[in-house]
């Protein structure tokens, strides 16, 4: 049977089609409730998922699209020289450099490599999810430990938690729902405190939105101690979410140790020129900064003025005490054409809304102030 050869545009219609039953269909919503449900057009402010709304810096987009005719070949040169670039940057080998597809792999990984089943890995509670998550698969017993007051990793009793059967214990910094930190000063004490059979995994995601003096990153202890290992990621002020790229630094036998367990070709050959172009361009890096940090503390400004408790962020993120269960609220921003973070379980009452563009914040402020008024006024 001879196939009907589709023009562009009949092709383009075919897609545009398919993709409108898809989305149609019962219960997609439910199934890919992760996947961006509004096309650009349709007017939705996506403050969800942590992303950065001004997106790759512009040196990025254009080395996207020259990638072209390299995209038929494994981009084993460009693996090298992304990994060479960060060891640069970082003071470090390429040995102690590990690609991941985002830094979600990294923790995979990181789970895969030091976690067994008679291990425990000791985690803060509320934090990212994904070391729990992947960790299931190594059977390895979960040991959370309830956050400080201020909603910070309890550092002390987190050591405290750490045995001999502990394999891996992670410290997202600053941390994400919460968006606070820990300090250089209290992780160098905690460090020591830990087993030094344990891997002391730091998630730094949103490292360079952090504001505060105290904080800093721990790459530069690796050498004094191997058994830290630091994650970071393209995905937030670098603006490149969608495209997938994160990364460990490490010792050289912890990065090996790490790198068994990758998938092999993680990597595409889109997203590595991407990323040299982004490490190339520190004046967009630096203005993306400034944007989100000044529009975050706008928006800390108006909620104080309404007098809505909310937790001192130093990310790309805010958590809003709601004073009750936030997922009713929830469904009414989804009303307002405004997609804001999804329920925590263990903090129920709070709402984690991302930092967009100003424009963004400032209607999720008017929808705030209908959906829930200030000061005793009736709720809409």
């Amino acid at each position: 049977m001879k196939q009907r050869a589709y023009s562009r545009r009949e092709f383009s219609r075919v897609i545009s089609q398919s993709l409108a039953l898809a989305f149609a269909a019962p219960g997609f919503h439910t199934r890919f409730e992760k996947m961006r449900t509004a096309d650009a057009g349709s007017g939705t402010v996506l403050l969800n998922f942590n992303e950065n709304p001004y997106g790759p810096t512009p040196k990025a987009l254009e080395a996207l699209a020259a990638c072209g005719p390299a995209a038929a070949r494994y981009p084993d040169a460009a693996h090298d020289a992304v990994q060479a670039a960060l060891a640069a940057m970082h003071g470090v080998k390429p040995e102690n450099i590990l690609l991941g597809c985002g830094s979600t792999e990294i923790l995979r990984v990181a789970d895969a490599a030091f976690l067994g089943q008679a291990q425990s890995v000791v985690v803060a509670e509320t934090t990212f999810e994904a070391v729990l998550r992947y960790a299931r698969t190594t059977r390895a017993t979960p040991v959370l430990v309830p956050m400080t007051g201020d909603h910070r990793h309890d550092l002390p009793k987190m050591a405290a938690a750490c045995t001999s059967k502990t394999g891996l214990v992670y410290v997202c910094n600053p941390n994400n729902p919460t968006g606070t930190i820990v300090t250089r000063d209290e992780l160098a004490d905690f460090v020591p405190r830990v087993p030094p059979t344990a891997l002391i995994l730091v998630d730094e995601a949103y490292f360079h939105f952090a504001e505060n003096p105290q904080y800093g990153s721990v790459i530069e202890w690796i050498g004094q101690h191997p058994n830290i290992v630091v994650a970071r990621t393209f995905s937030k002020i670098y603006g490149m979410a969608g495209m997938r790229l994160g990364y460990a630094i490490g010792s050289r036998e912890n990065i090996a140790a790490m790198d068994a367990q990758v998938q092999r070709d993680n990597c595409n050959a889109a997203v590595l020129p991407a990323a040299l172009a982004s490490l190339a361009d520190n004046e967009y890096l630096a203005n993306s900064r400034s944007r989100i940090n000044a529009t975050r503390h706008w928006l800390s400004e108006q909620l104080a003025k309404d007098g809505r408790p909310f937790i001192p962020s130093e990310t790309n993120f805010m958590m809003l005490d709601m004073g009750r269960d936030v997922a009713p609220i929830i469904e009414k921003f989804r009303a307002h054409n405004i997609l804001v973070g999804r329920r925590f379980p263990s903090m129920k009452n709070y709402l984690r809304v991302t930092i967009g563009t100003q424009s963004e914040i400032e209607r999720f402020m008017a929808a705030l102030r209908e959906i829930a008024p200030a000061r005793g006024a009736k709720a809409a």
